[in-house]
């Protein structure tokens, strides 16, 4: 069995990387801890300047791993059976939102390089990191937006500002990397063909740059951000988060997930044609 987190050190650049490439890098129990335990292997060594975090295979990563079958050891932010605890939900999820912000408080800079897809809760960690470059083609987006979830980092809203923050989550919808680039969400997009390119330059520019000075800009500019209650959003968006999967329509769609199979349930959230009171689809006028 491969690592699920990969470091490599590169000189100057520390090479992170999701790897369950063959479920799409999804989130498990052990991912969020694993790539602090990455960042801060970064952080601690005195000849590390950046930090590039990418996926492997297809795209850098789908979200939450999703398994309603699972009797031993059931995954942590999976919802409980009724009545449900609140802060048990909140502890795991929280202890998921620390772990990614490792990314935005490591006192070195973090790129991310986006192919595919940054997806749910990929999307949180692709938003963590300090300058996020997707692949033109990629998609990112958080679909549980629309039942099943809220995005316990709150990082859209710090990133696009209020209004482009409620056209995604409002939504639901996926965008591509054009489309985030022009909206700000993301530094920018470029062909898929050149993204490695493109990190690497960028990598290797910020990695002549003295640890000390790549520091202090950065607690500067997070501070800016930071005073703003990010702390206190997240803990809401974290206690949101559990309510969403608990909720009458959440537990709905767990009921549809196991009638019906995950992605015949995620294409009937997704594309609209569900009436939640009944967990049943809206029949089609044609």
């Amino acid at each position: 069995m491969t690592d699920k987190v990969l470091f490599e050190k590169d000189g100057r650049i520390a090479r992170i990387t999701l790897n369950r490439p063959e479920v799409l890098n999804a989130i498990d129990d052990e991912v969020p801890a694993l790539l602090s335990a990455a960042v801060a292997r970064a952080e601690t060594d005195p000849e590390i300047h950046v930090i590039v975090l990418a996926g492997a295979g297809r795209g850098f990563c789908a979200g939450y791993e999703l398994d309603f079958d699972r009797t031993e050891n059931p995954l942590s932010y999976m919802p409980q059976e009724m009545p449900w605890d609140p802060m048990q939900d909140f502890r795991s999820m929280w202890a998921n939102t620390q772990h990614f912000m490792s990314l935005w408080r490591a006192m070195k800079p973090v790129i991310c390089k986006v192919h595919g897809f940054a997806l749910a809760g990929g999307s949180d960690i692709a938003l963590c990191c300090d300058i996020t470059i997707m692949a033109e083609s990629a998609q990112i987006g958080y679909m549980p937006a629309r039942v099943w979830g809220c995005p316990t980092t709150a990082m859209w809203v710090y990133r696009i500002g209020a209004e482009k923050a409620k056209r995604i989550l409002l939504t639901g919808d996926k965008i591509d990397g054009r489309e985030a680039a022009a909206m700000g969400l993301v530094l920018k997009a470029v062909p898929d063909e050149g993204l490695d390119a493109e990190v690497e330059a960028l990598a290797e520019r910020m990695a002549t740059v003295p640890i000390n000075q790549l520091a202090m800009q950065k607690m500067v500019i997070n501070q800016a951000i930071e005073a703003g209650g990010m702390m206190e959003t997240q803990r809401l968006a974290t206690v949101f988060d559990g309510i969403t999967r608990h909720s009458p329509e959440g537990l709905n769609f767990r009921n549809r997930v196991e009638e019906t199979g995950w992605r015949q349930a995620v294409r009937e959230r997704d594309h609209g044609n569900f009436d939640w009171t009944t967990y049943r689809p809206i029949p089609s006028n044609e």
